[in-house]
């Protein structure tokens, strides 16, 4: 006769060798479906996230009131599962959970990525490379691309500088339009862009298979002060990440001449008389948290039917087809 209790401690461990047979299963079946080498949004928020520290207004209010969730700042993933590589555009505040997700994702199981990528020397953008440092990963030389003063920016200046000294971190060089091969299939190419360029230089990334190609640039001052025209870079390519950290002038209670961005009301006048086809290539990313874009149907609505696309975390897109 089995004991009651005997009973249900089998009937317990039964059921939790099915739920995990049946996640495993789930997770084998999503990594199969997805194409060989795609790129997926990690996080679509300006570099405080959202909600930002600090903010009482109503705009942050709305995730504190559950009625909105958080966002995770800007970060792409790479991944190639042909060859299975996965590399980050990024190093974000969210380093953490977005390595976890895209690893996951991915199905590798990994340690560490097969490189990360850095635009600028902005706090969103690599002060997630502290979770490689001995306090905590303790990685070994983790790949970190960088332009000439972000290197040197990292390399002599702490805590960055021990990343470099105790190798958990090797840097390697980028030079504006010059291609790097990640694998048979996938390559980046980095091209300078006019931001604010306290600390280092300022970079956006082309990311190409032999079928697609995509553009993501999430901080520039605005599209007039750059050489190039970005009417041309989103017809030439398959989609478009685009800065759109803020929606309107007098967003922020600031001159807001001090930090440039283009407005996504400057952005959608700017295209709106390409071809629905072409609009469609921009996805605004890399929302500050007063950005009505993250928080109001309303204005997500008449983005979106004025042909354009919004960034949201977890959006797959397949570089093979």
């Amino acid at each position: 006769m089995i004991r009651p209790k005997v009973f249900k401690a089998a009937l317990v461990l039964l059921i939790s060798i099915i739920i995990s047979s049946c996640t495993r299963n789930s997770i084998e079946q999503t990594v199969n479906e997805l194409p060989d080498q795609y790129v997926i949004v990690l996080g679509v928020a300006q570099d405080a996230g959202y909600p930002q520290a600090g903010c009482t207004k109503q705009c942050c209010l709305r995730y504190y009131n559950g009625e909105h969730e958080a966002q995770r700042v800007v970060s792409l993933g790479i991944v190639d599962q042909a060859v299975g590589k996965v590399w980050m555009i990024e190093a974000t505040p969210d380093f953490k959970s977005q390595w976890h997700d895209l690893n996951e994702k991915a199905g590798l199981n990994k340690s560490v990525p097969d490189g990360i990528f850095l635009t600028h020397a902005h706090v969103g953008h690599y002060t997630g490379l502290l979770e490689l440092g001995r306090e905590i990963m303790g990685a070994a030389n983790v790949p970190v691309y960088g332009m000439p003063v972000m290197r040197s920016y990292l390399t002599e200046n702490g805590p960055w500088s021990q990343l470099v000294a105790l190798e958990n971190i090797s840097l390697r060089k980028l030079a504006a339009d010059s291609t790097i091969r990640l694998s048979p299939d996938v390559s980046i190419t980095p091209f300078v862009v006019p931001h604010r360029d306290e600390f280092s230089e300022t970079v956006g990334y082309k990311i190409a298979s032999a079928n697609k190609s995509i553009i993501f640039i999430p901080d520039i001052d605005k599209w007039s002060k750059w050489d190039r025209s970005i009417r041309e870079l989103v017809a030439s390519a398959d989609v478009a990440f685009l800065d759109a950290t803020f929606f309107r002038n007098g967003e922020i209670d600031r001159d807001m001449s001090e930090v440039p961005h283009p407005f996504v009301e400057e952005s959608m006048a700017l295209f709106e008389d390409l071809p629905e086809g072409e609009r469609s290539k921009v996805h605004f990313i890399h929302f500050n948290h007063t950005n009505p874009l993250i928080w109001s149907n309303k204005e997500q609505e008449n983005v979106k039917n004025s042909g354009f696309s919004i960034s949201k975390e977890g959006d797959i897109f397949d570089l093979v087809n």
